[in-house]
């Protein structure tokens, strides 16, 4: 009889926030539909999302003592890495680990660096249009790299083995049906299907820039009813935006959120978003088929949001305008066109479909399993 062979452990670092953390457990969890028996583990710093996040998903979370490479801690980085890859190696022994994986958090470098030192392969996930610094610097080490816009892959050693395979997104988003879900949602939403709905997402701590938009937005469209809002302000920003409401005279088009639960629902129905485009957000807008009005976080690195959203723009599926440019008087009138011409709608929603990759994660997961059965 043939010995049987001992299921993968795969350790994954995702770490600092939900931009490398939803997809590091969409990988997770692709790996477990493959291979139900893979054991999987996560490693984390006791700064990020990832203590309440990957834990509450049902996997087991590992911290090391890992700095950002930015910030007042930045002094501390070669200490902190010596220590944290230390930590690093002695978790993959004892989780006798095949295979580590990096989804593009500074957690990442000393997993990737004591997986090196192991002797283990390794593969990580690039997210944004332009690398982020932990995987230009672990790409060297890991030789296998995972993009999600083609154009970051010219930015890697030559001698890795990249491959495009777009954003690692839950299975709620794979299996995205727009025709199915849209009257459920129009409805959970009190909205029938003349109203033209807006939604507006400023990630996960909302953005102030956007809330401020859209209090314009709702003075704006004061006296129309065929429009409504759905506008994401974030925790921080919530009550403060409610009361520029009330004095827009725009409060009633408007339904003001600290967090939508259900992502899926909240796109299927909308008509328009208008929103930052992370490169989670832009991968999420391809599958589901939404048309957008982007505008880039201003201070991002290397203004990577810009580049992120420019895939969109330059398929005709969205319009990209600046924070600084971004008032009523200039979004307003693009919102205004798209959503009252029906036909361009249509249009941005077939560009979206070209450039959907809606299996990002089980080809991740295919590709660090057969890592996992090469070593």
């Amino acid at each position: 009889m043939p010995a049987s062979v001992a299921p993968a452990s795969v350790v994954i670092a995702a770490g600092g926030t939900g931009g490398h953390i939803y997809p590091g457990l969409a990988v997770a969890e692709a790996l477990r539909r493959r291979e139900p028996a893979t054991r999987i583990s996560f490693l984390g710093t006791p700064r990020g999302l990832e203590r309440t996040i990957v834990v509450e998903a049902g996997f087991a979370l590992h911290l090391v003592d890992m700095v950002p490479f930015a910030g007042r801690t930045a002094a501390l980085l070669p200490i902190a890495l010596v220590r944290a890859t230390v930590q690093a190696r002695r978790i993959l022994r004892r989780e006798r680990a095949d295979v580590a994986v990096g989804m593009g958090a500074y957690v990442g470098v000393p997993l990737i660096v004591a997986a090196r030192l192991t002797g283990l392969p390794c593969l990580i996930h690039e997210s944004g249009a332009v690398p982020g610094r932990a995987n230009l610097w672990t790409a060297r080490l890991s030789g296998n790299v995972a993009t999600a816009f083609a154009e970051a892959g010219g930015a890697f050693p030559s001698s890795a083995t990249v491959r495009t395979v777009g954003m690692p997104l839950g299975p709620e988003l794979n299996a995205f049906d727009r025709a199915e879900l849209r009257a459920k949602a129009r409805a959970a939403y009190g909205i029938d299907d003349t109203t033209l709905f807006l939604l507006v997402n400023g990630g996960s701590q909302g953005a102030a820039s956007l809330n401020r938009l859209t209090v314009g937005l709702a003075e704006r469209w004061r006296h129309r009813h065929d429009v409504r809002i759905l506008l994401k302000a974030g925790r921080r920003d919530h009550d403060q935006t409610a009361s520029a409401l009330q004095r827009s005279g725009g409060a009633h088009l408007v339904e003001l959120t600290r967090f939508i639960e259900r992502m899926d629902h909240a796109y299927a129905a909308a008509d328009v978003t208008l929103c930052r485009p992370g490169a989670g957000t832009v991968a999420e807008l391809a599958v589901v088929g939404l048309p957008a009005v982007l505008v880039p976080y201003p201070h991002a690195p290397f203004d990577h949001q810009a580049r992120n959203a420019t895939a969109l723009v330059e398929a005709g599926a969205a319009l990209m305008v600046r924070d600084h440019e971004a008032t009523p008087e200039v979004v307003g009138p693009l919102l205004e066109r798209m959503l009252d011409d029906r036909g361009e709608l249509e249009r941005m929603r077939a560009g979206l479909r070209d450039l959907a990759r809606p299996h990002a994660a089980d080809e991740m997961a295919a590709w660090v399993l057969d890592l996992a059965r090469a070593s």
